[in-house]
């Protein structure tokens, strides 16, 4: 099912959930089997089962960091 882009998942990795978007953004910790410990704005670090959630990476380009590149 979510098998596909478990491969991408790698720590540091950001995604978000696709059925919780009020957890906010969330960092990949670990990448064990299918178990995926990611660390979500609004919810803490949770264990995540990617064979029944497939989450959504998020291209660093998509955030909207204005620190990151001196914009003010």
């Amino acid at each position: 099912m979510a098998e596909d882009g478990l491969q991408s998942l790698t720590p540091g990795a950001f995604v978000v959930h696709p059925d919780r978007p009020d957890w906010g953004l969330g960092q990949v910790q670990s990448v064990v089997g299918r178990r995926v410990t990611v660390n979500f704005e609004n919810a803490g670090k949770l264990l995540i089962d990617h064979s029944v959630v497939a989450l959504r990476l998020v291209d660093p380009s998509e955030l909207n960091d204005t620190t990151a590149t001196g914009d003010d």
